[in-house]
């Protein structure tokens, strides 16, 4: 195979960036967060859009399955191009593509037609990626760990606040309006970044296949990114079982909520977002391997309270949402912990390989949502709630002894 120059990022263009890290991180932050809410949304709204387009409950899944696994697929064709084109120009276009599909999907006219639309769509999202390695490249090591949460608060703060706003919008207008603002608050987005947005010109002596051909090598040779990869697949795969499903646990007795109700749930969850920066922090100070188990435990923990929550069908409606809510609360943290520890662990391997490692990590993650999301409907027509919180629970345990076999 052949091999990627090792000089593909240029050090002094990174003190440059270095100079203006705290104004920039704060603006990729408020970007990744706008931008990733389109991959998530659909999430909330199955149990609308399936019925309005001829979906199955089985079905219905692979309506929050598609953009996540276009996401998955721009991570791993369209990332890697950050390490071989000026990054604004191709961050700026990616946006665009995203916004036409946005347009496109509020206007589908069948089931299949969304489908693509949402798979392009989240193909072009994957425009997050290119922002993160930007970030990590403006500050030293020994403080990448607090820099990569700080702007991982701003996408989940993304994932958590897409669900309740979806819900909404939904609720006042229909859930094709949550396409047409998504539309507009990428119109707004993109003209801010154009303005922004610094140039970042990578050096390579590269082609684009060899360059998607490194991502194997880069897999072979890296455990780390391996095992992170893997466990974050698995750690995606749990949260995506839970919040694709949940809204129709929610909107059966003893909750009965409608859509707002089930909006205002979601905002519960978006309390996980705070995890971000104290586990980076943790990253730094060398607790990476404590700190992820941790995050496996706290996980498996929130899947069985959610389970034996779902299983009563009697009681004070009210006690029974408030423990699911500390359950999804509970989950979202363990998530984001191991996300944010293995994003930092992966951006410190190779600094002129940061774009194509990102790609394979997030990518890899992805997919892991996708099969969660994928799943769930299977999960609730077999066994209902119960069924979908011990597949998420497997996927939990999977990841916690990879990470005890590991030791990384």
């Amino acid at each position: 195979m052949s091999q990627v120059p090792e000089c593909i990022v240029s050090e002094p263009e990174d003190d440059v960036f270095a100079a203006d890290a705290a104004p920039s991180t704060l603006l990729f932050a408020v970007a990744t967060g706008v931008i990733i809410i389109n991959l998530f949304a659909p999430q909330t709204l199955v149990g609308i859009i399936g019925p309005s387009l001829g979906f199955s409950e089985s079905g219905a899944g692979l309506v929050a399955m598609a953009s996540l696994l276009g996401y998955a697929a721009g991570l791993f064709f369209l990332v890697p191009l950050a390490d071989l084109m000026e990054n604004r120009q191709l961050v700026l276009r990616m946006l665009i593509s995203a916004l036409v599909m946005a347009v496109a999907a509020a206007f589908a006219p069948t089931g299949w037609s969304l489908l693509i639309f949402l798979f392009l769509l989240g193909a072009a999202c994957s425009a997050i990626q290119i922002l993160v390695p930007i970030a990590a490249a403006m500050t030293p090591p020994e403080h990448r760990g607090r820099v990569i949460g700080n702007v991982m608060s701003g996408v989940m703060v993304g994932i958590l606040v897409s669900r309740p706003l979806a819900s909404l919008i939904a609720d006042l207008w229909g859930w094709r309006s949550f396409y047409a603002v998504s539309a507009a608050a990428l119109a707004l987005l993109t003209a801010v970044l154009a303005l922004r947005l610094p140039e970042r010109r990578p050096l390579v002596s590269a082609s684009y296949g060899a360059l998607i051909g490194s991502l194997f090598q880069l897999l072979r040779e890296e455990p780390v990114l391996r095992v992170r990869a893997f466990t974050a697949a698995l750690m995606m795969a749990s949260f995506s079982l839970f919040w694709t499903s949940v809204a129709l646990l929610l909107a059966q007795p003893p909750f009965s909520l409608g859509q707002s109700g089930i909006a205002l749930f979601a905002l519960v969850g978006a309390g996980g977002a705070a995890a971000t920066s104290p586990f980076g922090r943790m990253g730094d100070r060398g607790w990476t391997r404590t700190a992820t188990l941790v995050s496996h435990l706290i996980v498996l923990t929130a899947t069985a309270l959610a389970a034996w929550v779902g299983g009563i069908r009697s009681g004070q409606p009210l006690i029974l949402l408030i423990l699911l809510g500390v359950s999804a609360v509970m989950l979202d943290v363990g998530i984001t912990g191991d996300q944010t520890l293995g994003r930092r662990a992966v951006n410190l391997l190779k600094p002129e390989a940061r774009g194509r490692i990102n790609g394979l990590f997030v990518g890899i993650f992805f997919l892991g949502g996708a099969l969660g999301s994928a799943l769930a409907g299977t999960a609730w027509d077999l066994g209902g709630w119960v069924a979908v919180c011990a597949s998420a629970a497997g996927f939990g345990v999977i990841a916690l002894v990879t990470g005890l076999a590991a030791r990384i």
